[in-house]
């Protein structure tokens, strides 16, 4: 029997009495019975395995949760600045070969009030992932509290000793280290790269907030509540009633708040209705989700200030000590960026938003020789682009199995797009895995068209990070030291082990003598477990309360995100509020776009000149990499297979094996900006780089040939170029400038 989500509890248990008759249903009623009284025994036997598993994880001398063996490599707690971060070096499984030529990994996890190890959580993970490609694997974790006085650019000066290690570690590797930073850590690494940019090989930033103000209305509100709360002030109390420390449990109980259904209800739910075979999933996830740790109050200060309520770091107006400005457009590897439109964290415009905040079209991109590809997956939550499985086997797996192509891709937008094998796929065998990976040319357009705010947004968050401000200034004068003189170490201590997010998994333990009785009770319900059959009627009846209950706690969470969204934008849009904080409600211009500088703009016109004058110097090398790229425009992006053959025909020729990785890199960009800067001239000089001899000629030939081939046959106006190239590789006379006309038949060919 099935019945729609419409179907009451009571309409089921009407029907299902009803088909069963009396005695039925009555026999079908004490089974169910039967079946809940065990479900609910070891549903809390479970809840105190899980208080069990708590207090051992936070006893450990370094919590975390990763799957894999590791050795320490350095301690920060040892460094001049000592910071409660290490560098540990994934120890392989067996059966794994790592390549020491491929260039290693380094992922780091976020502090944002969990444990370190959620990169590595299980064996479809980005380590696992990264390990099963050959590459050598490091984890940036952490301890539970910080070191007295660290800051969090004490923390940016100890990962980039720590990349400094890696990088002396793997003298034969072909790239620097491919850092992955994981929500929370994602903008630091940024910031970092951002420093000190040589450190770094490709960067992935996961789930990664780095335009916190921006979102979609009706969507996101968890961006709204630091306006509510009337700014960062909240922030340096929090942290003063934890004596200085502030516990990272607040923050997890801000993640469970965006979802009270699943907070509520489907998570233990989900446990209790599959008690006999879903407790080794909960229990390894909580062991990671109790797992709180602790920052020093500076440090939060900092994050929420710079960060969260400024959006500073999108403008460019993030400082160092020293007074140096972080400007992402300092960055000079590749950026990956992984998002998704399930993620109520951090949505898509967060993760890219700062896209449009420094650059005004793709051609800028360029001009700064950066590199930024983008996936947003439709569907997985924010959790899910680290855990999730299926996500690591397509597009973490893709990532690190395509990261040299990532590496070498000309500087631009672009979007990784997966398409699954099949039997209509050309040249299977050149891709990796499952899928084949495509990174098509995007334009700003492209992040535009997800949405994002207005100019009133605009208006509103600035208001905001005026006030707040105001109230932190406020707080500081007039409210913290009384604050401070009252919680005494004690009583920090106290309200520390009060926190309800804690205090779930320490009242259900064996310290708790009446949940110690559990365990007995348990282990007798599993000697004489009687499951109720799968027809049983009141499983429906079960089902469909569930169902009502999750209905009627989405709901209560829509007006709830609904008036929050009303109040503030009610509040900070009033014109009063805005001219009363200094935000001129009338103006039209962008408040948080980064600055231009005019310095950049000369330098960029010393570098095309120079580039100019290089049209016709190289030689055969030269004319096949501006040539295939010549060529291969007109496809909008570049496929993984076409990667793959370059790399096999390297490897197979002992002349081109010695190129290093970055040379070849660096000489791809380069004919890439000549055809950028003038197309027909670039193209023109070719024939005076190729040399006499007709036998080069035609093995480079047909090494174009072989690549332009891999991805599917050339065809419309890519075959046109082609045969234009053919005509000057085999030196026929009158290589005219390409003129692409329309067939009356649809097809596409050059003019004669």
């Amino acid at each position: 029997m099935t019945t729609d989500r419409t179907t009451s509890a009571q309409d089921v248990f009407a029907l299902g009495t009803g088909a069963l008759g009396g005695g039925n249903a009555a026999l079908g009623a004490a089974d169910y019975l039967v079946d809940y009284a065990q479900r609910s025994i070891l549903f809390w036997d479970v809840l105190r395995q899980r208080g069990n598993g708590y207090r051992e994880h936070m006893a450990m001398a370094a919590p975390n949760v990763l799957n894999y063996q590791a050795e320490l490599v350095l301690d920060g707690r040892t460094l001049e600045r000592p910071v409660n971060y290490g560098l540990v070096r994934v120890v392989p499984p067996a059966g794994v070969v790592i390549d020491p030529k491929k260039r290693p990994f380094v992922i780091v996890d976020p502090r944002a009030g969990h444990g370190p190890g959620i990169g590595g959580f299980k064996a479809d993970s980005e380590i696992g992932v990264a390990l099963k490609a050959g590459h050598t694997c490091y984890f940036v974790g952490f301890l539970p509290d910080p070191m007295p006085g660290q800051t969090i650019e004490d923390i940016a000066r100890a990962e980039a000793l720590f990349l400094k290690t890696v990088i002396d570690l793997h003298p034969e590797a072909e790239g620097r280290p491919c850092v992955i930073g994981n929500c929370q850590a994602g903008w630091a690494v940024m910031m970092l790269a951002a420093v000190v940019p040589d450190l770094f090989g490709p960067i992935i930033v996961a789930g990664s907030p780095l335009s916190y103000w921006t979102g979609q209305s009706g969507l996101n509100p968890m961006r709204y509540t630091g306006g509510l709360m009337g700014g960062s002030w909240v922030t340096a109390f929090t942290s003063d009633l934890g004596g200085g420390r502030f516990d990272g449990a607040w923050l997890v109980e801000n993640f469970e708040n965006l979802n009270p259904a699943n907070t509520f209800w489907k998570k233990p739910y989900n446990l209790y209705a599959k008690v006999d075979t879903e407790a080794p999933n909960y229990l390894s996830f909580e062991r990671w989700w109790g797992g709180h740790v602790n920052l020093n109050g500076a440090e939060m200060q900092f994050i929420v200030d710079e960060l969260f309520v400024g959006n500073k770091l999108a403008a460019g107006q993030v400082t160092t000590s020293n007074g140096v400005a972080i400007d992402l457009r300092n960055i000079r590897s590749p950026i990956v960026v992984f998002c998704s439109k399930g993620d109520n964290i951090t949505p898509p415009q967060q993760a890219l938003g700062w896209i449009l905040d420094l650059y005004d079209d793709v051609n800028e991109i360029r001009s700064y020789g950066q590199t930024i590809v983008y996936s947003v997956h439709e569907s997985v939550g924010h959790l899910g682009i680290f855990v999730s499985g299926g996500v690591a086997r397509k597009q973490h797996d893709e990532f690190a199995s395509n990261i040299d192509l990532i590496d070498v891709l000309p500087p631009g937008l672009y979007e990784a797009v997966l398409t699954a094998k099949d039997g209509t796929s050309a040249n299977p065998d050149l891709a990796h895995g499952e899928w084949i990976m495509r990174c098509e040319a995007r334009t700003l357009d492209d992040i535009r068209a997800l949405g994002g705010n207005t100019i009133e947004d605009d208006r509103r968050f600035a208001t905001v990070a005026r006030m707040s401000e105001a109230n932190l200034a406020l707080y500081k004068t007039f409210v913290q030291p009384m604050v401070r003189a009252m919680v005494t170490p004690p009583v920090a201590e106290m309200l520390y082990r009060m926190h309800p997010a804690r205090l779930q998994y320490e009242l259900l333990s064996d310290e708790n003598p009446l949940a110690k009785s559990l365990a007995p009770a348990a282990d007798w319900v599993r000697q004489h477990r009687r499951p109720v059959a799968a027809d049983n009627p009141f499983l429906a009846v079960q089902e469909a309360v569930s169902k009502q209950i999750v209905a009627g706690l989405d709901a209560y969470k829509d007006v709830r995100d609904g008036a929050t969204e009303a109040m503030f934008k009610a509040f900070y849009g009033s014109p009063f509020v805005q001219a009363f904080y200094g935000i001129d409600p009338t103006s039209e211009k962008p408040l948080h776009r980064a600055g231009k500088s005019a310095l950049h703009r000369e330098l960029v016109e010393r570098r095309i000149a120079e580039i100019r004058s290089r049209f016709a110097s190289g030689g055969l090398r030269e004319a096949v990499i501006r040539a295939l790229v010549y060529v291969g425009l007109p496809r909008g992006g570049v496929d993984e297979r076409g990667f793959e053959t370059i790399r096999r025909l390297r490897e197979a020729s002992e002349k081109t094996r010695t190129i290093p990785l970055a040379e070849f890199k660096a000489l791809l960009r380069e004919q890439f900006f000549m055809l950028m800067i003038d197309q027909e001239a670039a193209v023109a000089a070719i024939p005076s780089l190729l040399p006499d001899d007709q036998a080069a000629r035609a093995e480079a030939l047909g090494v174009l040939r072989e690549v332009l081939s891999a991805c599917g046959e050339p065809a419309g106006e890519v075959e046109v170029r082609l045969r234009r190239i053919a005509r000057m590789f085999t030196g026929e006379a009158g290589t005219p400038a390409l003129t692409v006309v329309g067939g009356g038949d649809g097809t596409i060919r050059e003019a004669s």
